[in-house]
């Protein structure tokens, strides 16, 4: 199974690489074992998402004509950037609106990273 190691940036990916990074700096781990267990935790977080999360979130934005809300809640949101790279896009966005089937919450800043599940396949 081919995967992404974009998961590695999250905080927990983070937290891992640098308990693997002390682990090999003071010899208790070889960096050849430590970049199995970070090929592992890319594999896992993949299947993970995949497989066990099944919840649908939905991103309300407002128009550029800000007049038609008829949603207090609704904010003053915006694609604040963009960019398509190595069949990866990249979205920040301000002043979201999330919303899932029992709740909703404004989001100040947000850092949307998305890639084409179709090239784990390849």
């Amino acid at each position: 199974m081919a995967t992404f190691e974009l998961y590695r940036r999250s905080t927990i990916g983070m937290c891992l690489t640098e308990t693997l990074d002390e682990m090999v700096s003071n010899g208790t781990l070889s960096p050849e074992i430590a970049i199995q267990v970070l090929v592992q935790f890319d594999k896992s977080m993949t299947e993970a998402l995949e497989t066990q999360v099944k919840s649908k979130v939905t991103i309300k934005m407002s128009s550029e004509d800000n007049t038609n809300r008829t949603d207090p809640a609704w904010g003053e949101g915006h694609l604040h950037t963009y960019r398509f790279c190595d069949n990866v896009w990249t979205f920040i966005l301000t002043d979201a609106l999330f919303k899932s089937e029992d709740n909703q919450e404004n989001v100040g800043r947000v850092k949307i990273v998305a890639c084409d599940s179709k090239l784990l396949t390849q």
